[in-house]
Order: structure tokens, then C-alpha cells, then sequence
């Protein structure tokens, strides 16, 4: 089958790249992953892998034309070739069209559609679902993790789970089958379902991007078996104390509370009574323990590597005294503090650094790679980093230099709690312009934040603390001090311009009346 491939978004905001060099023919033959060309946006070099095995039937660019994003780059003949050189785990598969099962029910292949810009596989972190189980339309399938964050994989369609074509912990690849639903009824909508092809992955990935948001709380975890069990037994799942990971019910758990039984948490262990040791024996020597660095953590990793290694980075320190500004947040707080809305003191920060950033554009700017131009972003998408069970994430809030302060206040509660679940939106990690650290809120008071390329700063802020001042009068208060520290893309930021940038965010944030008085 020939088989066109689009030339993906390889870059925010970039809609063409030229073409540099092809590092393959019309005729070859190429591997998963191998590299077919290498194309220049105005920000880097950027190589082209193959998402698929097979054999290179056209080029549709000739070295230096400009290549459309979007648009054919080249076709590639994915038959008998790709078949032979697929990898392993997809040896497993079958192939993704709908077979008619002996029931009149079609087996159909649920394929991994596209999860993130540039994401070309995740690791299966949990089976929500066991072979045979019968499912419906939205219910979660699987639990995946990308670099960027964990993402729900929802059912499409109601039907019965025939195979799950990985285990737990293994690297699933996007445009593959993730696995078999036998769908009844299907059986008629075999040859339309054939002749759609790849096209099938469209709904699929908007069912997926919907599904990167938490489960709702509240809602027991439990395979539809479970779920048929509690309601012969009358019983409330929610109520069923779950030992399995993540406190998922299984039919033992619903079992032991009809009988009355303790609940087994899943953290425990046997206990097993056991005999008297000696003084002298000798405990057996601890094993050291590998383990692989994926998703999140790998992604901070490469971004941290890439950040300091190509960045001269200085950094600048200032205390700030936010003792007027706690007041006015004390006295707002209780009055629109909601649910979905929590005061706390970051939407002052970013208000009265977007109102800085005015005064000092290059702080939210951003720097090719060969350091020749530097745009300027009329978008103040100020990022805070946050500590989420997955590793670190970084969302941003969009637009802060068109928000008020309570309208900025519920797009953080909205982006904390999806983030310390692990399941950030793509489109509210992208397009940071400037980032800030919360330190402070697990402790320390200074640090040397890494910059968050391509971003030229970031913040991180330390613990407030009641400390001794001097008033004008030369009496001694105690004031709420808070130390902050600064990094700078020294390229395009010098000492003074941090310096007096940091002095008017301060000055708004030490007098709250003329951060209200800037605001317009």
C-alpha cells in the first residue's frame, strides 16, 4: 500500500521548513525510525524519522525547495516490505482491519492515534481492562505516559476485549493497534470500515485528546465483571475499599465486604510469624535497584541537558517584602475563594510580572538557535512549575497581559489540579514565554532555577518568612520577606535590565495599590 507521509508540526507557529538534505533515495528501503531527511526551520535543524517500515516510491521536494507543513513530504510503499521489518510487539498484532468473528461480530483494531505533538510512542502504565472484559463507549481502557504527561485512553466503541497487544511497562506506538474489541453487530460495516483505512485514527485521537483530563472523583475502579457482581449484590462500588493499584475494586474486595471481612490495603504485606534469629546471623545484603528514566522525568531530563548546555545562565537575587500584599490576600480571600477559584498569592505574582513585562519586553522573548534573531511574543504565557505525581510539569496561563487577577486566579486552580493528577492538556504545556518556580512552598529560600528553553528567564521563588526590618523611622518590624532568584539568558539579558525589571516587579508587589493603579 502506498502510503503519503505528512510532513508533521515540527515547531510552534513554523507552517514551512526548507529541505536540506534527503538521506534516502526513491527505491530504498527503510526502517522504523530511520532518519529520511534532515529540514531547516527558522528556528533549528530538525531530522525527519519514519514512522513506518517499507520502501521510498517518492519525493515530492528537491534538495533547497521549501516543504509545506501538513502536506506530503514523500510516499512510501508500507506493504510486504514494512510487514517484515515491523518490531516485535507488533508481531503479536493482527492486522488493523476488522475481522468477522464466527458470532457475526467484527474483531476490530483499536490503533494508538496521535497523543502529542511529536510524541511517537508511551509507555502502558496500567490495564484498565482485562482480555474478555466487555466495555463501553468512553469507558477508560488504559492508562498511558507520554513525555509530557499520563493520558487516559477511552473506548471508542462498546464490545468485548479480545486482545491486549501489550503489557504493562511496555512502549506502545502511535498509529498502532493498542488492541482487539470484538464490536457485535459490526459485522455488515466490515467492507466500509475496510475501505477507511487509516482514517479510522481521526476520532480516535479526538476521543483521546477529550480524555486528558481525571477521572471523576468519586468513581470506582473496577472492570465491568466487578461492576456486575456489585449490582447482583446490591452493593455500592464506591464504597468498596479497592486493594489493587490506585485503589482498583476487584471481585475479592466486593466479596470480603458482603461477608463483613477487613479490607486488604494494597500496600500490605503477609505477615508471617516467625522464629527467634540469632545475634549473629547475618542479614542478607540489599540488592541495588535499576530503573528505566521514561516519561516525565525523561522529557525534564533531555529539556534540563539541552537548557544549561546551550544557555549561559546568570543569576540575580532580591528579597521582596509581600507584607501588604499577604493583608490584601487575606482580606480577598475568603470572599472569592471558591472551588474553582483559589486566591492564593501566584495570580499577584503573575499579574505584576505581566505588567513588568510590559516595561521590559525582552524578558519575554525568544532566541533562535544560532542566536541571529529574537522574537519578541505579545503573549504573556507565564508558566509555573509544579510538582506533580508524574514529575515536574510546567502549564502555563495564556494571555495574563489581558486577565484580571481573579480571571488568572481560576486558570491556575483549573491547571494545578490537572497537573498534580498528571494529566495536563498538550495546549496548556505549549507556548510558554516566561516561567516561574515555587520552591518556597516545600522549602529553601534561594535557588538557580534552569531556564525552560526557548525562553530567556524564569523565577523561582523562596518560603516566605517573618523577619526583622528596619522602618524608616529606624524602629524594627516584623515584616513577611520573601527571596527570590532570577536566571537570565545572558545572549540577550544583561545584569541591569534583570535588575530593573525585578525593581518594578517589586515595586508593584510591595505596593499592591500601584500594581491596581497600572492595571487597566
Amino acid at each position: 500500500m502506498i502510503k503519503d507521509f505528512i510532513l508533521p508540526d515540527i515547531g510552534e507557529g513554523v507552517v514551512e521548513c526548507e529541505l536540506v538534505e534527503w538521506l534516502v533515495a526513491e527505491g530504498d528501503t527503510v526502517a522504523e525510525d530511520q532518519p529520511v531527511c534532515d529540514v531547516m526551520t527558522d528556528k533549528a535543524l530538525v531530522q525527519i524519522p519514519a514512522p513506518f517500515a517499507g520502501v521510498i516510491s517518492k519525493l515530492y521536494y528537491a534538495k533547497g525547495d521549501i516543504a509545506k507543513v501538513h502536506a506530503p513530504l514523500y510516499a512510501v510503499d508500507i506493504g510486504g516490505e514494512a510487514e517484515a521489518s515491523a518490531p516485535a510487539a507488533a508481531v503479536q498484532t493482527p492486522t488493523a482491519a476488522p475481522a468477522v468473528a464466527a458470532t457475526g461480530a467484527a474483531v476490530e483494531e483499536f490503533l494508538l492515534p496521535d497523543i502529542g505533538e511529536g510524541i511517537v510512542e508511551c509507555e502502558l502504565v496500567e490495564w484498565l481492562v482485562a482480555e474478555g472484559d466487555m466495555v463501553v463507549e468512553d469507558q477508560p481502557i488504559a492508562d498511558v505516559m507520554t513525555d509530557k504527561a499520563l493520558v487516559q485512553i477511552p473506548a471508542i466503541k462498546p464490545g468485548k476485549i479480545v486482545k491486549l497487544h501489550y503489557r504493562k511497562g511496555q512502549l506502545a506506538k502511535v498509529h498502532a493497534p493498542l488492541y482487539a474489541i470484538e464490536v457485535e453487530g459490526a459485522a455488515g460495516a466490515v467492507a466500509a470500515s475496510q475501505a477507511q483505512g487509516s482514517a479510522q485514527a481521526a476520532p480516535q485521537a479526538a476521543a483521546c485528546n477529550a480524555a486528558v483530563t481525571p477521572v471523576a472523583q468519586g468513581k470506582a475502579l473496577a472492570s465491568p465483571a466487578v461492576r456486575r457482581l456489585a449490582r447482583s449484590l446490591d452493593v455500592d462500588l464506591s464504597k468498596v475499599p479497592g486493594s489493587g493499584k490506585h485503589g482498583r475494586v476487584y471481585k475479592e474486595d466486593v466479596q470480603r465486604f458482603v461477608s463483613g471481612q477487613p479490607a486488604v490495603q494494597a500496600s500490605a504485606q503477609p505477615q508471617t510469624a516467625t522464629a527467634p534469629v540469632a545475634a549473629a546471623a547475618v542479614a542478607p545484603a540489599a540488592a541495588d535497584t535499576v530503573v528505566a528514566i521514561r516519561g516525565v522525568q525523561a522529557a525534564m531530563a533531555r529539556q534540563m541537558m539541552d537548557s544549561v548546555s546551550s544557555i549561559p545562565h546568570f543569576t540575580y537575587c532580591e528579597e521582596i517584602d509581600l507584607t501588604d500584599l499577604i493583608a490584601l490576600r487575606e482580606a480577598m480571600k475568603t470572599k472569592y475563594s471558591s472551588d474553582e477559584l483559589k486566591l492564593t498569592m501566584m495570580p499577584f505574582f503573575m499579574k505584576s510580572m505581566s505588567l513588568a513585562l510590559k516595561q521590559f519586553p525582552v524578558l519575554n522573548s525568544q532566541v533562535n538557535a544560532d542566536c541571529t534573531e529574537l522574537t519578541y511574543k505579545s503573549s504573556h504565557n507565564i508558566g509555573m512549575a509544579v510538582d506533580s505525581k508524574v514529575g515536574l510539569l510546567v502549564p502555563n496561563v495564556k494571555d495574563v497581559q489581558n486577565k484580571s487577577i481573579l480571571e488568572v486566579a481560576a486558570e491556575i486552580t483549573r491547571l494545578t489540579d490537572s497537573a498534580r493528577s498528571g494529566r495536563v492538556a498538550p495546549a496548556d504545556i505549549k507556548g510558554g514565554t516566561i516561567s516561574i518556580s515555587n520552591i518556597g512552598a516545600l522549602g529553601g529560600t534561594v535557588a538557580t532555577p534552569i531556564i525552560n528553553k526557548p525562553e530567556v528567564a524564569i523565577v523561582a521563588l523562596g518560603k516566605v518568612q517573618t523577619l526583622p526590618r528596619f522602618a524608616a523611622d529606624g524602629s524594627v518590624q516584623a515584616r513577611k520577606i520573601m527571596q527570590v532568584s532570577w536566571s537570565g539568558d545572558h545572549r540577550v539579558i544583561d545584569g541591569g535590565t534583570i535588575a530593573r525589571f525585578c525593581n518594578l516587579w517589586k515595586q508593584y508587589l510591595e505596593n499592591p495599590q500601584e500594581m491596581l493603579l497600572a492595571m487597566h
